[in-house]
């Protein structure tokens, strides 16, 4: 790190904290429900602010717990994201309440045991899957940590909170294989969280679009650039080639229902 990345991260650090705990402090403003869902459209910042608010005062304390196990300290966590993120998962889980998930790009298990999790706690029959080349390897706009099993470290993870081990395919998500793996049956819920390049998220779509059931729902994480959403100092707003795919998304098949931060949430008609 520069010494000039250094100074910023001193004062950047603190003023990230602030607006965490001011909003933390607040009540939520609507509840996290489908009913609601529709204002994440027309003000997806404001709905973020509220989605945060909610992970303080109405989320299930395992749930939140569970984010505070992957988030950790600085140069200790074990998975990305923000707090907003496991609101976002414990209200589209209530709502449709699926029996499949499919997860592409696992990283270390954060969101693909969450759901699990939440199958535990609500006592859900839950087929989970995940595919990931369980690797270091990155993208133009990401970076990943060496040394690590990442296959054996997510299986740890699920190991942690008890939950069943998953259906882990330890693939790229273009490869053959994979793509197969996904056309094999219809999914109830599918989260696209891969390489971030535009070429690759393109033909996650592709694939995931065909496989995933009329009133199922995908998940296009990174996606916020192609939107008004302004998130505050802790949060992202995502990366060039998710929100040019959200863009292109064909809206005779597709309608987007929900908005939290860069995640944006589409439904097959």
């Amino acid at each position: 790190m520069s010494i000039a990345r250094y100074l910023l991260s001193l004062v950047e650090g603190p003023l990230k904290e602030r607006a965490i705990k001011r909003l933390a402090s607040q009540q939520p403003q609507h509840p996290f429900n489908r009913e609601n869902w529709g204002r994440s459209l027309t003000d997806p910042t404001g709905a973020y602010e509220d989605a945060v608010r909610h992970f303080y005062h109405t989320l299930p304390q395992p749930l939140r717990d569970h984010r505070v196990y992957f988030y950790g300290t600085p140069g200790k966590r074990r998975g990305f994201g923000e707090h907003a993120f496991h609101t976002l998962w414990n209200g589209l889980l209530n709502d449709i309440k699926p029996k499949s998930f499919l997860e592409i790009g696992v990283f270390r298990g954060q969101v693909i045991s969450l759901v699990a999790l939440w199958a535990k706690i609500n006592g859900q029959a839950l087929q989970v899957c995940g595919i990931s080349p369980f690797s270091e390897a990155g993208d133009a706009v990401s970076k990943y940590q060496g040394g690590l099993d990442y296959h054996e470290d997510t299986l740890k993870n699920f190991a942690h909170f008890q939950l069943p081990v998953p259906e882990l395919v330890k693939a790229y998500s273009t490869d053959p294989g994979a793509k197969a793996r996904i056309a094999s049956q219809t999914w109830d819920l599918i989260y696209i969280d891969g390489n971030h390049d535009y070429d690759v998220a393109r033909q996650d779509w592709e694939v995931c679009s065909r496989a995933v059931r009329p009133g199922g729902l995908i998940v296009l994480d990174d996606s916020g650039l192609s939107t008004s959403y302004q998130p505050p100092r802790f949060a992202s707003r995502g990366h060039p080639g998710p929100s040019k795919l959200a863009t292109e998304i064909d809206r005779k098949k597709f309608v987007e229902v929900l908005q939290v931060g860069h995640n944006r949430v589409f439904e097959k008609k």
